[in-house]
């Protein structure tokens, strides 16, 4: 199934409308619903924990082996996260020794549902994306050390 994305001038508009009714309603711009919900979805981990939680849910340990990567201290704080913004709910299982398994609640679920084309995409052009990453960084010249400075 091929997504179509709305053309630019459409998305403009809709942008602009948004704005103008965060002002209009008195809204300063850094309280834009928009800005704030992807603060705190938008990092490195959030994304990659909805995804995995929305096939099923997991104990900590099971995430930590998922993405070997993150550091234990990152779980936590990103899991901590998830659970404020209430997309991720934990509980504690009646096992011994007690264990913690976490999983998406239903606004956690609804996310999945938008991240998962988004995730899909990023895997389908990864190869281009790195392509071009690797081609902008041949064709500029490297800073030098009083421009970094200054």
């Amino acid at each position: 199934m091929d997504i179509v994305a709305p053309p630019a001038a459409t998305c403009d508009v809709l942008m602009s409308q948004q704005l103008q009714d965060y002002q209009r309603a008195g809204m300063a711009i850094d309280q834009c619903p928009v800005r704030d919900v992807l603060a705190q979805i938008g990092d490195k981990w959030s994304t990659l924990f909805v995804m995995l939680l929305a096939e099923r849910p997991h104990r900590f340990g099971e995430l930590r082996r998922a993405l070997p990567d993150i550091s234990q201290r990152m779980l936590t704080q990103t899991l901590r996260d998830l659970q404020r913004e209430g997309l991720v709910a934990r509980e504690v299982l009646p096992t011994v020794p007690p264990g913690v398994e976490y999983r998406l609640t239903p606004l956690g679920q609804s996310l999945s549902v938008v991240l998962a084309p988004l995730v899909r995409w990023a895997a389908d052009h990864h190869a281009q994306i790195r392509s071009a990453r690797a081609a902008f960084e041949s064709d500029s010249p490297a800073p030098s050390a009083h421009a970094a400075a200054g």
